[in-house]
């Protein structure tokens, strides 16, 4: 049987990101070959320093090969300048833009280690995690439709204001991704092995986040909107609940178990996101895809991107101690949306098995391990 041929954009960015994407390369190259896939791979730049190089934070080549040739792409970090640069934008938040990749698919899931100090440990002894935030990846406040105005003749002045875009289309597309992922983690559970850890989770539910209490015409509309898509019949085996952002922060910590899939706005996502990676010891072990159908040939191929959650973390860049898991969960998060599902099983296998057995772990986790100390073991599991 012919090999199919994966051609990924390789986009290291900034700080610890030429570190860990390197390694995810590595684990696509030490895939088994019964899998039946081989990889090419195009080197691409992005980030602050590729800015400061060339006056372009992300070049017109880098989004030219990712839709012209490439079928999917690891996204490592970028630095983000604290105050303003000028001309200087986020590349990631831009390629999202460009190649519509709508949805940012960001799993948490707890580990549990047999090493008691890991931090992974402690986090899955009190609460069991399992859920996916589903965050609309192209619209909220981060269409940057920004301005300051200057009125010296009204109290307050000086006054700053934001665009918060919401539509119905965008709202109805990734409530859509969130009920199909549901329906899809309840048929893994349901197939899985009987010796498999039981999940969590008995059945499909979504959890529609908001704050249409204040915001009632933008928030008001995506709460709306995702009702009416998961009305869909198709959904009629996944329950559906609601909950305003700032309650559902309060329960995300305290009540973890009781999520499965929350879809969110672009905002309240990434926060969400980002909290829900304490509840499992790192943001090192968090992988997110950007997905959408933007790649090569167009029309309705997915076309999806890893990106480990984690910055660049300049204070440990080049120092050799970078937790590369969330990158190696993020590429089997890519692989699973390209239709390599038992690929994606086999390298999230290797991660649970390095963490399971908590020998070999890196500083964040409350280990020594360098960042090859870690990916050697699991590529030793592969």
């Amino acid at each position: 049987m012919a090999s199919r041929v994966l051609r990924i954009g390789l986009i290291p960015g900034d700080g610890i990101g030429r570190e860990v994407i390197p390694a995810g390369r590595r684990i696509l190259e030490a895939l088994p070959a019964s899998l039946g896939l081989k990889f090419e791979f195009a080197d691409l730049d992005a980030g602050f320093d590729t800015f400061k190089a060339t006056g372009a934070a992300l070049p017109p080549r880098t989004v030219s090969v990712l839709r012209g040739e490439c079928d999917g792409a690891l996204f490592g970090a970028v630095s983000s300048p604290t105050s303003p640069v000028k001309g200087y934008s986020s590349p990631i938040v831009a390629l999202r833009k460009q190649l519509d990749l709508y949805a940012n698919i960001r799993p948490v899931k707890s580990v549990r280690s047999r090493n008691p100090s890991s931090s992974a440990a402690s986090a899955a002894t009190a609460n069991p995690v399992d859920m996916v935030i589903v965050r609309e990846n192209t619209e909220d406040l981060y269409v940057k439709e920004e301005r300051t105005v200057d009125r010296p003749d009204v109290e307050g002045g000086r006054y700053a204001e934001a665009i918060k875009r919401i539509s119905e289309r965008a709202s109805s597309r990734i409530a859509t991704m969130a009920g199909e992922i549901a329906l899809q983690r309840q048929k893994i559970r349901e197939s899985a092995a009987p010796s498999s850890p039981a999940s969590i989770h008995s059945r499909p539910l979504v959890t529609i986040t908001h704050k249409s209490n204040v915001l009632s015409q933008t928030d008001g509309l995506f709460r709306a909107t995702a009702h009416a898509a998961l009305a869909d019949p198709r959904f009629a085996g996944v329950a559906v609940e609601d909950q305003i952002v700032d309650s559902m922060v309060y329960k995300l910590f305290r009540q973890p178990q009781d999520y499965d899939v929350i879809v969110a706005p672009n905002l309240y996502g990434d926060i969400l996101s980002d909290g829900a990676a304490a509840l499992v010891g790192s943001l090192g072990l968090v992988p997110s895809a950007n997905v959408g159908t933007g790649g090569k040939d167009g029309g309705d191929k997915v076309f999806a991107i890893g990106e480990p959650c984690h910055g660049s973390a300049p204070d440990i860049a080049g120092r050799g101690i970078a937790n590369p898991i969330a990158t190696l969960r993020s590429v089997a998060l890519m692989l699973s949306f390209l239709g390599e599902a038992d690929a994606a099983a086999r390298i999230d296998a290797a991660v649970d098995a390095n963490l399971a057995e908590g020998e070999l772990l890196s500083p964040d986790l409350g280990g020594k391990a360098t960042t090859e100390e870690v990916v050697q073991d699991i590529l030793r599991r592969l």
